[in-house]
Parts: structure tokens; sequence; C-alpha cells
């Protein structure tokens, strides 16, 4: 059940806002360890397994910088949604609160924008676990791939305590391999492991330097690394659906920094030590390079495993996360009111069925069209910068309205916030200029000017409605 404040007061934005939610809720399902490996799991997925091999070709030992650069940006974004989130838990978070502060066109097309971030992660990680499957056994790929979402969407539909429980064992599944890859590093690194050909740190700087791509290719590299780091605010999400939703955001968001700082700064800093980062290997996956150089015993079947713990993650949060944006929207009259119809269990099936479906017409997609595929695929490319840079914009709105609460507070209002606006405006300016990221941009902001154009047109038919001649009179406080 929500809090009693998640109930929508009306934005003071532009347009009108999206009514009081009222009618089904969601249970507080969720235990407090849930949400602390839900927090965790959130920031670790297969983009550190393998994706962060990109980015360390791209630019080197000083993909280092690229990564300390995009976990700033996360722990600033993230300080921000705490603020927000611990004076207000909600499971439309950054989404409901751009509605209220910015208009009911931002939370209508950035939760639109979010859940199509979601719908395509399903296919994306079905895809990679059953490419990995195939490889182990004889199944064409596409079966294993169809099997996982089916098997993932069936937890979700029974309980958020079930989603709860899955993403618990995968997330602390995924912490131990990372904590056994660092105790190996810290090992390789001080030769203190046996039989071992990978030592010391000198690969730091003995391969073209510590930049061998030059500084310009540390953007390139921010890039991919950003990319890595989606999913620290799906806690916010999820905490309004436990007893205690303000004390699970302020724990989550108080320790992302180190979170971030061990898992993948730690680990970066392993592969391009104990690595070369034009190594012919390290294009299969990062960590299973450094294994292999290690000599570690079947080190490809390990991260097999580990791959398919965390594309299941990724799944299993994906189904959920995109459900619970699609209830929300639903609950604020902006997604058909289907979506907000709940089952005994207090689960959103409608959302979660319909996810689902679109999820699974991508992977038909996948095999079917692969050309439609890639272009679906862009049009996602740079939501994850368009919800930092809306939840940015969303804090500043609202701490000028009112004061934050004391529990989480974003540092160095308003110059921090301000500044972080700046950066992510210059990283979205940085995608037009690189070649290998200009169809991602244009298809998403193609995608934002038409939901925000919907949104807009919405948010006038509304207050055209409540201003008519024949109008109801507004409840109390409504504007």
């Amino acid at each position: 059940m929500h809090h009693p404040s998640s109930a929508a007061p009306p934005s003071e934005g532009s347009g009108a806002a999206a009514s009081p939610e009222r009618g089904p809720v969601l249970t507080q399902g969720l235990k407090g360890r849930q949400i602390t490996m839900i927090s965790i799991g959130g920031v670790i997925g297969a983009g550190l397994f393998v994706g962060s091999s990109t980015a360390v070709a791209a630019a080197g030992p000083a993909v280092l910088i690229s990564f300390l650069l995009a976990a700033a940006l996360v722990v600033l974004v993230m300080q921000m949604l705490g603020e927000m989130a611990v004076a207000n838990p909600d499971t439309g978070s950054f989404s409901t609160y751009a509605d209220r502060a910015l208009g009911r066109w931002a939370g209508f097309s950035i939760g639109w924008l979010y859940w199509w971030f979601y719908i395509l992660v399903i296919p994306i990680e079905a895809i990679a676990a059953g490419e990995v499957i195939a490889g182990l056994t004889s199944l064409p790929s596409w079966i294993p791939a169809l099997v996982m979402i089916v098997l993932l969407a069936g937890t979700n539909l029974l309980s958020v305590r079930n989603y709860g429980e899955f993403e618990y064992w995968f997330a602390l599944l995924k912490v131990v391999a990372i904590i056994g890859f660092l105790v190996l590093g810290v090992l390789a690194v001080l030769g203190l492991l046996p039989g071992s050909d990978a030592h010391g740190v000198s690969h730091l700087w003995s391969d073209g330097g510590f930049a061998p791509k030059g500084g310009f290719a540390v953007l390139a590299g921010l890039l991919t690394a950003m990319f890595s780091f989606q999913g620290s605010e799906i806690v916010t999400i999820a905490a309004a659906e436990s007893a205690e939703p303000r004390k699970n955001i302020k724990k989550a968001v108080r320790a992302v920094v180190w979170r971030l700082g061990l898992f993948y700064i730690g680990s970066i800093f392993f592969v391009v030590s104990l690595v070369p980062w034009n190594a012919d290997g390290l294009s299969e996956g990062s960590y299973q390079a450094v294994l292999d150089r290690m000599n570690i015993p079947g080190a490809g079947r390990i991260m097999d495993v580990v791959l398919i713990v965390a594309v299941s993650s990724c799944l299993n949060s994906a189904v959920y996360t995109a459900s619970r944006m699609a209830f929300s929207l639903a609950r604020r009259g902006d997604a058909p009111r289907a979506f907000a119809a709940t089952s005994a269990h207090g689960v959103p099936r409608n959302a979660v069925l319909a996810s689902t479906v679109v999820g699974v017409a991508a992977v038909i997609a996948n095999y079917a069209l692969p050309s439609v595929f890639t272009y679906l695929i862009a049009s996602s490319g740079a939501i994850a910068l368009m919800m930092y840079l809306v939840i940015a914009l969303t804090q500043y709105a609202m701490r000028r309205k009112e004061p934050a609460p004391t529990e989480v507070r974003m540092w160095g209002f308003p110059y921090l916030t301000l500044g972080t606006i700046a950066f992510i405006a210059g990283v979205l300016v940085l995608m037009a200029v690189l070649p290998g990221h200009r169809l991602e941009l244009w298809l998403s902001l193609g995608l934002a000017a038409v939901l925000v154009g919907v949104g807009a047109a919405r948010g006038r038919r509304a207050a055209d409605v409540r201003t008519g001649p024949d109008a109801a009179p507004l409840p109390r406080g409504t504007s």
C-alpha cells in the first residue's frame, strides 16, 4: 500500500496535473533485506561482466577516469532522487515527481520513455541468456530466451515478494562473484596467486601509456560506462512496496557511493592492470579475459553461470520496473486504466502481462526482423541520460518551492544540481558528435518529442475540461 502522501497533488508546472491517484494499491510485500539487494543488484548487470570491455577498448586504462566520472554523475543524481523519494515515496518515482514539479507533460513523457527503456531491456537480457544457454546445450537460442521471459514474468505475477526473493538471491550471487574476482585481483597484483600469468599493475602504462587513444577517448568510454550504471533508481520504485520506504531509500542512497566504487571501479582497475587494454581476448568479456590470464580452471564456464545469473536478474527487474511504471501512469490517468488493476496479492497483473507481451514481441523481432530490432534498441539509447536530466530539473524545481527532508539532502544546492544539468547536456552533445551514438540520440530524441507533444496535448485538454462552462466545482486544493 502506498504511503498516504503518494496521492498525486496537482502539478504546478505548465499543463494540467494528472488527477490524484485513486483505486487499487500495491502491497507492502518487500522486506528490508530484499530492498537492500535490489539496490545492489540494480547497478550490477551484464554491462559490468561483459560490456565493460567495450569501454576499455575505447579508452584504454584511462577508462578508469570514464568510470569515475560516470559514477560521480550517478551518485549526484541518486542523491537528488533520494531527496525527493524520502520526502514522498511513490511507485512512479521520478515520473510522479516530474508531474508535480514540471507539469503533466513531463511526468507523462519520462514515464513512458522509462517504460519503453525497460521493455527493451527484457529482450536484450533474454537474448543474451538464450545465447549463453544455447552455447551450453544444443537448443536454438530463441527457445531459452522465450522460456526465460515466461518464467520470470510468471514469478512477477504471483506476488511482489516472489520478485524480491528472486532478486535477493540473484543479487547475492552477483555480489559473491564480484567479491571473488576482487580477491583474486588483489592476489594477482601482489604476485600471490599461484600459476597466474597476470601480476602487477604495469599494464596501466606499458601498452601505449595510460591514455593510448588520447583524452577525447575518455569521453567515448564515458558513454559506455554511464549506461552500465543504469538501474540504481529502481530501489526508489521498489521501496514504495516495503513497510519502511523512507528508511530503505535512505539506506540505499547512502550506500550507492561505495557500491559503485568497489564493484565497478575496483573491478575495472584490476582488468586494466592485469590485461593489456588491446588484448584479443578482451572482446569476449573483461572478467573472462582476466580469469584466463590468471589460469583459473573453467573460467569460461564460471563466467557463463555468472552471466546467466546477471541477465536473469536484469530481466526480472525489467519486468518488475516496467510494470510498476505502467501501473503508476495508469493511476495518474496517463495509461490505460486496466494497467492499474491489481490481483488479490496486490500485483498489477495487467501491467505485468502487457509489458511481457511487448518484450516477447521484441524478442521475436530480433530473430525475424533483426534490422527492425536494431532500430528499436537504438531508440532507447539516450533515455537513461534523459531520465537523469529530468531528475535533476525536477529536484531543482522542487527544492526552490519547498525545503528538503533532513534524512537525505542534495549537497551544494543549487550549484551541484545546476552543474549536473550542464554535464548531462554536455554528454548529450557528445552523443551527437560521436558517429557511433548519433542514431541512438536522434531516435531517442524523436521518441521523446512525440511523447512530450502527446503529454502537452493531454494536459491542455484536461485544463479545458476543468475550466469550461460546464466544469464541476474543483476539489479543494486543486489548481
